[in-house]
Order: structure tokens, then C-alpha cells, then sequence
């Protein structure tokens, strides 16, 4: 391999890892199915699978969801809908009390 090709190939790799580095964020839940047995209020959050750890998300999720519940991962869907290809994961959660 060339200097070039090598120059090229850590460079793209470079920018690659770096876009992983991006953190878990909030988005649009998916919409409850009809007399679905998970009501409550949802939140979603994007993130990479590959970078993110579930720690990470469950967190994030916690975060939205507010004090005196807890975030209940209820799906993961890779749609693309709501979240950019470099976070293309999203969780879906569903904010019950805490008993």
C-alpha cells in the first residue's frame, strides 16, 4: 500500500471513529399501539449501538423521563424516521411511577 492509500485509509478511519463518539440524545417515541398494554408517556433516545453501552441509554432515557419513575425500555427500532445514520439506533421507552 502506498503512502497515499495509507494517509487515506487512517484518515477516513479517523473520521469514522470520530463520528461514533457522538452522544445518546432525545427524540420522538413511536406511537403506542391501539389498547397496547404499555401506556404512560414516552420518550426515545438515538444512539449508536456499536459506541453506546445500554447503561448509557437507560440513562439518557431516565434523564427524560423525570424524577419518581422509571424508564422502561419497551423497543429498539433502526427506521432512520427520527434518528441520522450516524446514530441510526433508537430506543423506545415508557415512564412508569415508581411503586
Amino acid at each position: 500500500m502506498t503512502r497515499k492509500g495509507t494517509a487515506l485509509l487512517v484518515l477516513v478511519s479517523s473520521g469514522l471513529a470520530g463520528c461514533s463518539a457522538l452522544a445518546p440524545y432525545p427524540t420522538y417515541p413511536q406511537q403506542p399501539v391501539s389498547g397496547g398494554k404499555d401506556a404512560g408517556p414516552r420518550v426515545a433516545i438515538c444512539y449508536d449501538a456499536l459506541a453506546s453501552s445500554r447503561t448509557t441509554v437507560q440513562r439518557a432515557a431516565q434523564d427524560e423521563c423525570g424524577p419518581g419513575t422509571l424508564a422502561n425500555r419497551i423497543d429498539t427500532d433502526w427506521k432512520l424516521d427520527y434518528c441520522p445514520l450516524l446514530l441510526p439506533a433508537r430506543a423506545t421507552f415508557v415512564c412508569q411511577p415508581k411503586k
